[in-house]
This record gives C-alpha cells, sequence and structure tokens, in this order.
C-alpha cells in the first residue's frame, strides 16, 4: 500500500493524465456464481471489503509549494459505495457485449478529486456469470500493488501455518557504526548519480529518428478492447523445446501476431521494427512497500522476421542481454530515472517529455502473474482475468498479459481511431501461439 508521500513516479503518472491519456490500470475478471447472481448483494459486499484495505480510502493532495509534491489523505467524506456500481448486459450492447460495455468503461477517467479507483459489476453475460471490471490509478501503485489490493476484495486465501510463521518472523538487522552509516550512505548517492546518469545517456542514444513508427496516432478519448485466452501449457511446451521464459514466448507471439496485423493493413513491417517497453518490478529489491517499484527492458520485437522460431530467438538474445545489465542500467530504466527527479521537473516537463514516448518505444507489454491457488468472489469461481495498462501519449496499442492456472490471458487496448479492427489482432495473437506450438516436435 502507498506510503503517506507519493514517489516522484507515482506524481509523474499523475502528471500524464488528461482527458484523452488517463493513467489508470484495469482489469476484467469473469465469476462462475454457484447459484442465483445477486449483484446487489455483491456491490454491498466489496464496499464492506474497500473499506477495510487503507489504499481506497485515500486520495492525492498537493503539498506546499504547487510545484512540489503530493500526499495521501484519507478522504473524510469516503463512501465505498460510491467507487461501485452495478449494470447488466441487454442485447444493445451488440454481440460482444462485454468488450463493448468496458471499452466505454475504461476510456473515462477517474476522478482526481476522490480515491483512485472503481468498481463495476456487470451482470447479463452467458451461463450466468458476472464480471467485476477495476480500474486503479498507475499512481496509487504499479500492477504488483494493484493484484494485492485487489486480493483485500476477493473471498480470504488461508495460508498455510508455515508460510504464517515465516511472513511474520522479523529479519535480523546488522548494526552499522556512525562512520560505517555515513560511508555507505555517500557511496550509495554517488552511486545513484552515475547511474542515473548512465540511464539518461542511454535513453538518448535509444531514441530512434524518423521514419516514424506506424503505430504512432493522435490521442483520442475512444477505446477497444480485445480479449485472448490461450492454454498456457502450450506456451510452456513451447519453452521447453526452444528454451527461454515463459514471458519470452509471449512477447515472440505478440511479435508474430503484430506482424501479421501490419501485413494485414498493408504495412511494411521490415521498414522498422517495433519496440517494446516491458515493465519490471523491482519490489523483490527496494525495501520500501507501496507506490510504483518499477524499471523496465526495451525489447526489439522482430516483426520483420517470418519464421516464428527465429523472432523467438531473436526476443530470447534481446531480453538476455537485458537481464544480463539489470533492471538498473539502460533506456529500459527510465521508470528509475523518473523516480530521481524532482516532483517539480514532472509538473513542469512531463506531459510534454510524454508526447516523445513514440521515440523510444512503440508499445508497452506487462505481465502480472496470479497465483495459482483457485479465487473467488462471494463464493463465486474465478475463470478469467484481462488485465489491461494505459496508453502512453500518441500510441496506438497497450498489451497486458496475465497467468491464472492453466490460462493465458492477453488483455489489448488499444486506440480506436488507429485500431478499429482489435478482432483481428486479437485473433492474430491465436494463430502466432499455433505457429509456434506446430513447430515443437
Amino acid at each position: 500500500m502507498p506510503s503517506d508521500r507519493l514517489s516522484a513516479l507515482d506524481v509523474a503518472f499523475l502528471c500524464l493524465e488528461g482527458d484523452t491519456t488517463p493513467m489508470h490500470m484495469a482489469a476484467v475478471a469473469t465469476f462462475q456464481p454457484p447459484a442465483a447472481l445477486d449483484l446487489d448483494g455483491l456491490r454491498e459486499l466489496l464496499a464492506t471489503r474497500a473499506a477495510r484495505i487503507p489504499a481506497l480510502r485515500k486520495r492525492v493532495r498537493p503539498s506546499w509549494p504547487p510545484l512540489g509534491g503530493a500526499r495521501w489523505r484519507d478522504d473524510p467524506g469516503f463512501d465505498p459505495g460510491l467507487h461501485i456500481a452495478v449494470e447488466t448486459l441487454r442485447d444493445a450492447y451488440g454481440p460482444d457485449a462485454l468488450a463493448e460495455f468496458t471499452s466505454e468503461w475504461i476510456a473515462a477517467p477517474l476522478d482526481p478529486r476522490a480515491p483512485l479507483w472503481n468498481i463495476q459489476l456487470v451482470g447479463g453475460l452467458p451461463s450466468g456469470e458476472f464480471a467485476m471490471l477495476l480500474k486503479v490509478h498507475h499512481a496509487l501503485t504499479d500492477g504488483t500493488g494493484a493484484v494485492e489490493a485487489a486480493f483485500g476484495l476477493l473471498d480470504d486465501i488461508r495460508p498455510s501455518p508455515k508460510a504464517r510463521r515465516a511472513a511474520h518472523r522479523p529479519s535480523p538487522q546488522p548494526q552499522r557504526s556512525p562512520l560505517r552509516l555515513l560511508r555507505d550512505t555517500a557511496s550509495t548517492v554517488l552511486g545513484s548519480a552515475a547511474e542515473s546518469a548512465g540511464i539518461a545517456t542511454a535513453v538518448l542514444r535509444a531514441a530512434r529518428p524518423y521514419p516514424i513508427s506506424p503505430t504512432v496516432t493522435r490521442n483520442s478519448r475512444q477505446r477497444r478492447l480485445g480479449f485472448v485466452r490461450a492454454d498456457l501449457a502450450d506456451v510452456r511446451r513451447v519453452r521447453k523445446t526452444y528454451g527461454g521464459t515463459d514471458n519470452d514466448v509471449i512477447l515472440a507471439v505478440l511479435a508474430g501476431a503484430l506482424r501479421e496485423w501490419m501485413l494485414n493493413r498493408g504495412m511494411r513491417p521490415d521498414a522498422r521494427t517495433l519496440r517494446a517497453l516491458v515493465p519490471v518490478s523491482t519490489r523483490g529489491r527496494a525495501t520500501a512497500g507501496g507506490g510504483n517499484l518499477l524499471s523496465g527492458y526495451l525489447c526489439d520485437l522482430p516483426v520483420e522476421v517470418d519464421d516464428p522460431v527465429a523472432r523467438l530467438r531473436a526476443v530470447r538474445e534481446t531480453m538476455q542481454s537485458n537481464k544480463r545489465g539489470g533492471p538498473y542500467r539502460g533506456a529500459g530504466a527510465l521508470p528509475v530515472l523518473a523516480n530521481r527527479l524532482p516532483c517539480g521537473v514532472h509538473r513542469l516537463a512531463t506531459r510534454a517529455a510524454g508526447r516523445a514516448a513514440p521515440l523510444l518505444f512503440d508499445t508497452v507489454v506487462t505481465n502480472v502473474p496470479l497465483p495459482g491457488l483457485p479465487l473467488s468472489l462471494g463464493g463465486a469461481r474465478l475463470r478469467e482475468v484481462y488485465p489491461f495498462v494505459p496508453l502512453a501519449p500518441h500510441q496506438a496499442l497497450g498489451i497486458a498479459v496475465s497467468t491464472y492456472r492453466d490460462s493465458l490471458h492477453v488483455g489489448l487496448q488499444a486506440n480506436a481511431s488507429a485500431v478499429p479492427d482489435v478482432g483481428s489482432l486479437a485473433d492474430a495473437v491465436g494463430k502466432a501461439l499455433a505457429a509456434l506450438y506446430q513447430r515443437c516436435p
């Protein structure tokens, strides 16, 4: 959960917010209830649980002076029920009713004067299912933190006694002399300065000249969403055959899907490689417990390569090179650099700098794994969960991935003006995975 003071990176996400660039993450989770559905009762249950989560009770209050930072303050009039709405889909929403409804819902910015989250319960789905749509501003937390907050809304998961003992066991803290403490602090400050200079230099070197990326577009208020579900066993079969990680396979699959989508739209995929910013959580390396704890890697998606196995090898080599350098080096570590700038710099320059994002990367591809435990809400079993990442300024597409039990879920959020055919891109993801799977012996 966030601390009282927003970090510089948290403030940067607030500064990027605009009518056409809402900076909230989202998730669409579908559930199968065991009996007749009572959405109003479920709304009351969620309101009760949301009231117990400290982060969901807080709103942003700017600090003094005006160009300074900001703090989280409890909302004196907090009513969780005002953040939770209920809707039942009708025939008017069309054949892909949930995607159409969610596209309108996700396009609406959150109210900056209130706690920065929203839930929409949606009934009327096939087979008696319902959906919970969750929206959380990126200033509040990153994807991993959003998952942790969402657990507080779901039914309790009881850890084993051994896990509970391990969680409450205090870590030994070594004692340091005042001289050692001063020396360590100075070393950290100097090391951070050198590290930041290295990241800034890498960003300048990584910026690409024209021709402009084929995915650059005007910002738009309208969104189109795509949902892709695949068998996680297929991804792991490919990984075991050709090496790398599950995420390498997913990036290669997305490269293949983007290649087919570009060809179908009459674009030349060999004209320019598409580049993805792949966020990396630093929660395991940081001591703080809330807000955004992020770095990132830049990964060229080899859309110019026709052979799916060759695409996977190219992605694997790029990601291995990134990991050898670590999450605090290279142009992908831009979030680390942003977190070290004064908040006043973000308030003056971040929105303008955000317009230059296409010079560095073409899309964001984030992976938020979920635990393999069976999850539920009000006794209803969780079936699917599709995450969505906000669109960077002037970019047409953002891609988020989650793995839950035996399934891979891909959420595609697109600028509706630039990608009206998001359904064809969703179909291409399945085809690209099948093409890799068929090459496995």
